[in-house]
């Protein structure tokens, strides 16, 4: 869902009051590289992240699993105090079964890595009912779970895809892809939600993109080992300039998208495009969003550090349908029902800097907004700032080569 309101602009069409159906968005694609994807998906093998994830919370955390031909399957999931995945904190071991889109739990083991993390884990438990339960009973798995807010829901959504990375003045390397469910922002809402989007991938552990200085120290983990990942440059946070999708990215309720931002700091104004798809590939364009408007100046935020909160301002919107379908639906719809009052919408964010790709010049840079809530909120008044990321924004120049 959109957090703004939308002003739907109504074309030129010689006093028709129709939309036009527009040519097809002339933004191309970052990574053109050529995506299969495997059907029925082939989950045997090794399975790792290749950087710092984020999950509502906020929760950091790497990921390593392995699935295997019959169809059991074996998950270390690592969390840490901090957004560089260099403190551990506790760690996972589950075990279990999959099976077409369900799967059942043979065990879940829990070890701690600093008695602070222990004591973190048993306040949070004692705040709920059933988290005293579980503090109070070892049987009490289920409770214990749940006050956690654990769960393998990830695992009832699955797409496995092939591509191949470039390399300069070398044969393309092949990259597998795992993509698994997304998680609620809502931690009460965890055990009851079933995704309808996709989590950051995991990368096979034998075929990963280049370079990774993390995936080599997520494979050889284990839970007792928990990776340390390399130390991370702290850069302050320049928004001046534009900013792309790498590549095509996924939101729940099956919304396929890029997106395209410019931020003008003098005067702190900002634009931005949404281009909708209908496909994982982003090459059936549907709709473009455009909104801009100003924000404020940024402040370190409290609950992610090297995060900074900013609250956005939207002061003009509009959509455009770039398929029949979508021109059509639109054309159809009732008066005043697709929002042409313009309402002043507020949109909050949490922006850290990363340091650039290896592979990129020492102007390119990554940004990560932070992920909307999982619950529609008004658009009329401000939202609380996300804690995890959305997928990464890379800087745009006119020398830029993008990383794959």
């Amino acid at each position: 869902p959109l957090n703004f309101g939308l002003l739907l602009k109504a074309a030129d069409t010689a006093g028709v009051g129709h939309l036009r159906w527009e040519p097809r968005c002339q933004q191309p694609l970052l990574n053109r590289a050529p995506v299969t994807t495997l059907l029925p998906p082939r989950l045997d093998g090794p399975w790792i992240s290749t950087g710092c994830e984020v999950r509502p919370g906020p929760e950091f955390l790497t990921r390593s699993y392995t699935f295997f031909p019959n169809r059991l399957f074996r998950a270390y999931q690592f969390y840490y105090r901090d957004a560089a995945c260099r403190e551990p904190a506790h760690s996972l071991l589950i075990k279990g079964k999959v099976r077409c889109a369900d799967y059942h739990l043979h065990k879940v083991g829990v070890v701690f890595h600093s008695r602070r993390a222990l004591l973190d884990v048993a306040a949070r438990l004692d705040q709920s009912r059933a988290g005293r339960a579980c503090l109070l009973s070892a049987r009490a798995e289920r409770d214990c779970a749940a006050a956690l807010g654990f769960t393998m829901h990830e695992l009832s959504l699955v797409r496995v895809q092939r591509r191949l990375q470039p390399k300069p003045q070398a044969a393309p390397r092949l990259v597998e892809e795992l993509y698994l469910g997304d998680i609620h922002t809502d931690w009460a809402e965890r055990r009851h939600y079933r995704p309808t989007g996709y989590q950051r991938p995991l990368q096979s552990a034998l075929h990963h993109a280049r370079p990774c200085p993390a995936c080599s120290l997520i494979a050889r983990s284990d839970e007792h080992h928990p990776p340390v990942l390399p130390p991370q440059v702290a850069l302050p946070l320049r928004l001046g300039g534009r900013w792309v999708s790498p590549g095509c990215e996924v939101r729940p309720a099956v919304l396929f998208l890029t997106r395209l931002f410019t931020f003008h700091g003098h005067n702190r104004s900002w634009e931005g495009y949404y281009h909708h798809f209908s496909d994982p590939t982003c090459q059936q364009p549907t709709f473009t969003v455009y909104a801009a408007g100003r924000y404020t100046k940024g402040t370190p935020s409290a609950k992610v550090r090297g995060g900074t909160e900013l609250v956005f301002q939207v002061t003009r919107a509009r959509v455009t349908p770039r398929d029949q379908v979508t021109t059509a639906m639109l054309n159809f719809s009732e008066p005043s029902s697709c929002g042409v009052a313009l309402k002043l919408a507020f949109d909050s964010w949490t922006a850290p800097w990363d340091p650039a790709h290896p592979m990129d010049s020492p102007r390119h840079g990554l940004l990560h907004p932070g992920l909307c809530p999982g619950r529609f909120h008004s658009p009329a008044v401000p939202a609380r700032p996300g804690s995890p990321w959305l997928g990464t924004l890379q800087i745009h120049t006119k020398a830029s080569k993008f990383a794959s």
